[in-house]
């Protein structure tokens, strides 16, 4: 029979259970990492305290 073939599907456990391929979930949960981790990068950049430098220098 054409289809899916129910003996070969993959039973993983661990970090691969959430972070797989093969299933819609593990495809959203790739998605929500990579947005979440690009935002979190976004974010330090533009909250971090910027350096002072002064404007004259005393010599």
């Amino acid at each position: 029979m054409a289809g899916h073939d129910a003996g070969s599907q993959h039973q993983f456990t661990g970090f691969l259970k959430y972070f797989n391929t093969y299933n819609i979930t593990g495809r959203r949960n790739h998605v929500i990492a990579t947005y979440t981790t690009l935002a979190s990068i976004i974010l330090y950049f533009k909250l971090r305290p910027k350096k002072q430098t002064p404007a004259v220098t005393q010599k």
